[in-house]
């Protein structure tokens, strides 16, 4: 990547490093979906398969799935449905508690799995490659802290609100 154009630009190091993250993250997901596409899946889909192959055999509810989604999902019904249809996953009615559909990974979602792990771990290494492991480690604590702290957080329109109706007063005058 090329130096931050932030850089002595007088803009914040936060927005600096906010961009960078959406630059970054959107590379990296670009480069995952064009291996995951080789097996005829999408991200979502992989995710999907990922966090049920986690689960093993207990399964997970849609909520559940949905929670642990990386990129949320406003349709995971639909989504899951779609996988049936392939015999990615099956789904089962909880005879303890009706309301509850549990989801499981098939044998040959776990097919598909395996056949892309190994694709999958040489993308990250490329990724990542040229980096000490020292700056890696420092990194994932430091990425790990800003996901705990952010994950699930609602942003806080208010002030954005405030800003916004302080700029149009100060305009108006």
């Amino acid at each position: 990547m090329s130096s931050s154009p932030y850089k002595n630009s007088g803009t914040p190091v936060e927005a600096g490093l906010f961009v960078a993250f959406m630059q970054v993250a959107d590379a990296f997901g670009a480069q995952a979906e064009q291996v995951i596409k080789t097996a005829g899946l999408t991200a979502a889909q992989y995710n999907v398969l990922r966090i049920l192959r986690g689960a093993g055999p207990a399964g997970l509810a849609c909520r559940e799935i949905g929670e642990r989604m990386i990129s949320r999902d406003p349709d995971i019904t639909r989504l899951l449905d779609r996988m049936e249809k392939r015999n990615l996953i099956t789904r089962e009615r909880q005879t303890d508690d009706r309301r509850v559909v549990k989801t499981y990974v098939t044998p040959e979602g776990l097919e598909l799995l395996k056949a892309l792990d190994r694709p999958v771990s040489a993308l990250h290494k490329r990724q990542f490659q040229g980096i000490a492991p020292t700056k890696l480690k420092t990194l994932a604590a430091i990425l790990e802290e800003i996901r705990t702290r952010n994950v699930g957080q609602k942003a806080d329109c208010d002030s954005r609100s405030s800003a916004i109706n302080t700029s149009k007063q100060n305009d108006s005058k």
